[in-house]
């Protein structure tokens, strides 16, 4: 059967399963967006390529499944620059199209062309520029394979427009073998000399501490990591990248640790004998001052990547494998630390003296964020999804709502993006349309992305937006107030400009706002109760709240700081 490169490309996604492409058509990769229109593949048409990569990203956070994006050459690729670097730092898995000039053309300064593979060589598992339409089936089914296996992350395929034009004999990859990729070996055969001796440090451990890390969900571990947990009677930390891999209603989790986790959490972590990394990467954000990270612990790495083992903080036993067979081998050897009463009763001091807490809300004054987000968890149904811009109310979020399942927080965790709130919060209302979906979202970030509520309504995509409005970029406000001497330069956004309210319905949706706490608890309810179209809440919050616990950058976990209020210091 003979078909065009396009149709080809088209049909290649059709046979991996895709159901959504997020994307903007161009000039470059416009052969591509003709299949499509016969296509079984549903297009959401979005207002930024930005907007498409998060969009592919909250899909992919949501589902499991690889997200994928299309967008033409030029400023149409670097504009989706920004979430494949956010995906590469996640780990999370993306199949992103970009058009390119046609063959002939590149390198000579094309109109609209830019060379895209080179600007993402550092920041994709691998990427691919097509040479000729006979390529495209082959380039398809190994990028989907290189962004699923092994520590998943985004690949990027790019197309010329004159390969996409081409003919070609229509076939598709039926073994792996044929996807031409060789040394890529993502699964290494588990070392059982390397979990013996983990297992030998696992039985003299007293105080041992599980910290859990995004690659816990990656590997699909929860079920194996709540068994392990309840055997050995471990405690539990789940960083920023991991929330909801372990409940947080069960008695063993002791929350989220780093720069603004729990005191308890870290505290543990700094005082433990033995620390059991799944899947994490020893973050700076979570280690604080290295050399005084977790100082007297043994340490056993469970990683997927071989690359993670003491790039950071060095690994007494590193085991590289996926989580959830690492943690069935354990199980396998009976490794049972001893009797950790001693050490559960000092963990129970710390959670009973340095709780999570925050001033209490005034009926007539500003809202206070943390209530907010509380407010809203406890109206919520179960299952929930939250996604969350980057900032203090990302912290608020990953702290005050109570995750208990996989695929419920989605956010940006290494990157940092600011804006990736809003689009990826429709990203995930797409794979799970029959979940709830929230989005956090400050003030400050919400305007960098807020256009994609047009592909929202346009779409039918009913998410529900928070903006924690506090007038401020809040944790660069917090900073300037903490370490900058109050000096606060180029922070100040406005609460009223723009009007929030108007914006929401001059895209179509419908804006609410709520000053006080009648207000919050009115339009909470108002909201719950629109499920056709896409809802944005101004909720006018006090801007001098700060974000606490916190460790300074650079600084010892041993000198976080709790709220005022445990410091016996007036706010």
């Amino acid at each position: 059967m003979q078909l065009t490169g396009a149709q080809a490309l088209i049909k290649s996604l059709e046979q991996q399963g895709v159901e959504v492409v997020f994307g903007l058509p161009g000039g470059a990769i416009l052969p591509v967006y003709d299949p499509l229109i016969d296509s079984s593949i549903r297009h959401i048409l979005v207002r930024h390529e930005q907007g498409a990569g998060h969009m592919a990203e909250g899909y992919a956070l949501a589902t499991g499944r690889p997200g994928v994006a299309m967008v033409t050459s030029g400023p149409g690729a670097t504009n989706i620059v920004t979430p494949i670097g956010n995906a590469h730092m996640d780990s999370t898995p993306l199949v992103v199209i970009t058009g390119q000039v046609a063959s002939g053309s590149i390198g000579t300064d094309a109109f609209q062309e830019c060379d895209i593979t080179g600007i993402t060589m550092g920041i994709t598992k691998h990427n691919f520029l097509v040479k000729s339409a006979q390529e495209i089936p082959r380039a398809v089914a190994a990028a989907f394979h290189l962004a699923t296996t092994g520590r998943p992350g985004p690949v990027l395929i790019d197309v010329p427009k004159d390969v996409t034009q081409s003919m070609m004999d229509w076939w598709y990859p039926s073994t792996i073998e044929e996807y031409d990729l060789p040394g890529y070996r993502p699964e290494a055969p588990l070392d059982e000399n390397a979990i013996a001796r983990a297992v030998a440090l696992i039985d003299v451990a007293e105080r041992p501490v599980l910290y859990v890390g995004g690659g816990t969900l990656k590997s699909r571990a929860s079920a194996e990591l709540l068994a392990f947990a309840e055997r050995t009677k471990m405690p539990v930390v789940t960083t920023l990248m991991a929330r909801g891999a372990f409940p947080d209603s069960h008695e063993q989790h002791l929350g989220m640790p780093g720069m603004h986790g729990m005191y308890t959490a870290v505290t543990a972590i700094q005082k433990c004998d033995l620390l059991i990394s799944l899947g994490a990467r020893f973050d700076d954000r979570v280690t604080g001052k290295i050399p005084a990270f977790a100082a007297g612990a043994k340490v056993i790495h469970v990683d997927i990547d071989k690359a993670e083992f003491n790039k950071v903080r060095h690994a007494d036993v590193a085991v590289q494998s996926n989580v959830a067979a690492a943690l069935l081998a354990f199980d396998a050897a009976s490794a049972t630390p001893r009797n950790l009463d001693a050490w559960w009763k000092q963990i129970r001091a710390w959670q009973e003296r340095y709780p999570l807490v925050y001033e209490e809300p005034s009926t007539d004054g500003l809202l206070r964020p943390q209530h907010v987000i509380q407010a809203i968890a406890a109206k919520a149904e179960p299952g929930t999804i939250i996604a969350s811009g980057v900032g203090q109310h990302q912290m608020w979020a990953s702290q005050f709502w109570k995750f208990e399942e996989p695929g419920t927080w989605i956010n940006s965790g290494g990157a940092g993006t600011m804006g990736f709130g809003v689009p990826s919060a429709i990203g995930a209302k797409v794979g799970r349309p029959e979940r709830t979906v929230w989005c956090i979202d400050g003030d400050g970030c919400f305007q960098m992305t807020a256009q994609e509520l047009v592909t929202a309504r346009a779409e039918g995509i009913p998410i529900k937006v928070a903006i924690l409005n506090n007038a401020y970029l809040g944790m660069v406000r917090q900073w300037q107030e903490m370490f900058y001497e109050e000096r606060y330069s180029e922070v100040y956004l406005s609460a009223d400009l723009p009007d929030y309210v108007k914006w929401a319905e001059a895209m179509g949706c419908v804006g609410l706002r709520a000053t006080n706490l009648k207000e919050m608890h009115d339009v909470i309810e108002e909201a719950n109760k629109i499920n056709d179209v896409p809802v944005v809440i101004d909720f006018r919050t006090d801007s001098s709240e700060k974000v606490f616990p916190m460790v300074a950058a650079g600084a010892s976990n041993d000198d976080i700081m709790v709220h005022p209020l445990q410091r016996g210091v007036a706010k």
